[in-house]
């Protein structure tokens, strides 16, 4: 059995695509996974399961969500396992200063990160770091520039809608779940 993480995209933000975690932690349980939980109202449910495979996580995810919400939402899956390799690569930059806002980009396939990389561009070195581990991209910039980065503006990207994006609490707080129910 695995842990693993699905990461929804855009859910109950302004209103749009409610779901509501209480019920999408209930229709997990009834597919069949195990250990399930959610972490806050944005779309962050934490399972374990047999299968071994991400994409077929990921389509039977979907499926779980649309049947219960009517909702087309993009998902990615994440085992805890790559979570805590990805933490333990973590630029020692990221999640350090608290007058800057640090997040966590998690890349949905067939996306990789590279695409969104070249698409957002190079990161201004004198407003913000952006670093990489496997398919999370890590940013961190300060408080008071931060309107000033390139990567404060993904949301024009074409490929903001291939990413989810957590703060670095968040993203701890899911490392801390991992770690407890190893």
């Amino acid at each position: 059995m695995q842990k693993y993480i699905a990461l929804l995209r855009g859910v109950n933000v302004g209103g749009k695509n409610r779901v509501v975690m209480k019920e999408l932690k209930t229709c997990f349980e009834d597919y069949g996974f195990v250990q399930v939980k959610t972490y806050l109202n944005s779309g962050n449910v934490i399972f374990s399961s047999d299968e071994l495979d991400t994409m077929v996580l990921e389509k039977v995810c979907k499926t779980l969500i649309e049947d219960l919400t009517g909702l087309t939402i993009a998902v990615t899956i994440v085992s805890g396992k790559a979570l805590l390799k990805a933490i333990e690569h973590a630029p020692s930059w990221w999640n350090l200063d608290k007058e800057s806002k640090h997040n966590a980009l998690f890349i949905i396939a067939p996306t990789t990160p590279e695409e969104v990389m070249v698409s957002v561009g190079e990161a201004k070195p004198e407003f913000e770091q952006v670093s990489q581990h496997e398919r999370i991209i890590f940013w961190s910039a300060p408080l008071k520039t931060f309107s000033r980065t390139r990567w404060s503006k993904i949301v024009g990207s074409t490929y903001y809608d291939r990413i989810t994006i957590r703060n670095a609490n968040t993203v701890m707080k899911l490392v801390e779940i991992v770690k407890k129910e190893k």
